[in-house]
């Protein structure tokens, strides 16, 4: 693929896939802006939008996905720390450079890995893929209901006065991010807060979810090729279990990576 530059998001990929036209004008508006990138110059997002899916509850692929997953990390893990690996350690650092506190606000990916030795929580089949891919190439993953976003995403740094739309207790509840806080946004507010630690109720994956994006979070320690592999990795497993899904992905920021297909 080559590779075109823009002012606001670095390197950026063009669109590929066979998604509608109207989820590909969408996924050409998602931007990261250049205060995020001058924390971390090598971060690359693989922005992949999916129509035609099949929501529902876990079941017996989407479990046998995760099972895989789960051999994968513990032999990553060796017996250590999910904060001893390169990539992990990686994205602690990344936290740390807006101020956020990743011993609290864990990355994503961390928290996974750290369920792993337990069981990983089997929540719906589409959020259960994404997060198979997660602990298998150990970076973090996010996905949303596409219907449900408010304009493009974009990674911004927060001015703190966005709305985040949360539940606490059993209560939907406001919050605000921090002033400087790397957040995920769409015109009505957050939808992710610290880059990749917690997603927004609005544009959460339901049982109802036939359109969706999904983010992945690459920094260099994940190595060559390495959020490609797990683009590879995603597409496949949603065009599995989805027979018919039509699939579209862009790569922003960070240096030149192998095309996901």
């Amino acid at each position: 693929m080559t590779h075109q530059a823009s002012p606001e998001t670095g390197d950026a990929s063009p669109e590929t896939g066979d998604a509608s036209p109207e989820a590909r004008r969408w996924l050409d508006l998602v931007a990261v802006e250049g205060s995020v990138l001058e924390l971390r110059p090598d971060y690359t997002a693989l922005v992949m939008v999916a129509e035609g899916l099949r929501p529902g509850p876990s079941d017996e692929a989407t479990d046998a996905l995760l099972g895989d997953a789960e051999a994968k990390a513990r032999a990553a893990l060796g017996g250590r720390g999910a904060e001893q690996l390169e990539p992990v350690a990686a994205w602690r650092l990344a936290y740390q450079a807006f101020g956020a506190r990743p011993k609290r606000t864990r990355p994503s990916v961390e928290a996974l890995l750290r369920r792993v030795e337990a069981g990983l929580p089997r929540i719906d089949r589409l959020t259960d893929i994404y997060n198979a891919i997660s602990v298998s190439h150990l970076l973090p993953v996010g996905g949303e209901d596409l219907a449900r976003y408010r304009g493009p995403a974009r990674l911004a740094r927060a001015a703190g006065d966005e709305p985040f739309d949360t539940a606490r207790d059993g209560q939907p509840v406001t919050e605000n991010p921090e002033p400087g806080e790397v957040i995920w946004r769409d015109d009505d507010g957050v939808t992710c807060r610290c880059w990749n630690w917690r997603q927004c109720v609005r544009t959460r994956i339901t049982h109802a979810t036939t359109s969706a994006v999904f983010i992945l979070d690459g920094l260099a320690e994940l190595g060559p090729g390495g959020l490609a592999a797990a683009g590879q990795d995603l597409a496949a497993r949603l065009a599995a279990l989805n027979p018919g899904a039509r699939l579209g992905w862009r790569r922003i920021g960070g240096p030149p990576d192998q095309p996901v297909a």
